[in-house]
């Protein structure tokens, strides 16, 4: 019981984080994906970057347990849904973490996405066996793989640098695009941002 109120705790404290830097308006979305206005893209990579050194930080001084790391596994799948998210979080605004918490805040055209999403993964969940027998969803590349070489993981590396050492720069990485990156690259925002109703 304890796990799952420290979860809803977290997941609260996380949307009203996404709410507050405006990743549940779909304008300040649509400004990032068209270059515009990247105070949004900036915050991700820095989010994204700063994790990556806590994790494999804590991985390497023992602190974070690389058991509970998880790899999704690699198929031509994956990279088809993840055209088809980029596709649709450019045309509705939202993905679907942003969608509930902008539902949560309000927005009743989330609720529309929210049931989108929804009816797509029914419709994806009756239709499974015909992407089975597909091919797309067999494993490339060696499926669970990870870049590097994690100690204690079961998870081959593509290469043999160690994951941990090339996380943390990967993260460093992350980190300095964050703050080296220019707040548009093409033109200003048009419009003003649209909040909760």
């Amino acid at each position: 019981m304890t796990t799952i109120l420290l979860a809803i705790v977290i997941g609260m404290a996380f949307g009203a984080v996404l709410d507050r830097i405006g990743a549940s308006d779909p304008s300040i979305i649509g400004w990032m994906l068209s270059l515009k206005a990247l105070g949004l893209a900036k915050t991700i990579l820095l989010a994204i970057g700063v994790g990556s050194v806590l994790m494999f930080a804590g991985q390497m001084i023992g602190l974070v347990d690389v058991g509970h790391m998880s790899v999704k596994a690699a198929y031509i799948g994956v990279f088809i849904g993840g055209v088809m998210l980029g596709a649709g979080w450019a045309l509705a605004g939202f993905c679907p973490g942003t969608g509930v918490v902008a539902a949560a805040s309000g927005r009743h055209d989330a609720l529309f996405f929210i049931a989108g999403g929804l009816l797509g993964a029914a419709a994806y969940m009756v239709t499974y066996p015909a992407w089975v027998a597909s091919g797309l969803l067999e494993n490339i590349a060696g499926g669970k793989t990870t870049l590097g070489m994690v100690p204690g993981a079961d998870y081959p590396g593509l290469t043999g640098l160690p994951g941990d050492l090339l996380g943390i720069v990967l993260g460093l990485g992350f980190v300095a695009v964050a703050f080296a990156l220019p707040e548009r690259l093409l033109g200003a925002p048009q419009g003003q941002r649209h909040p909760a109703e």
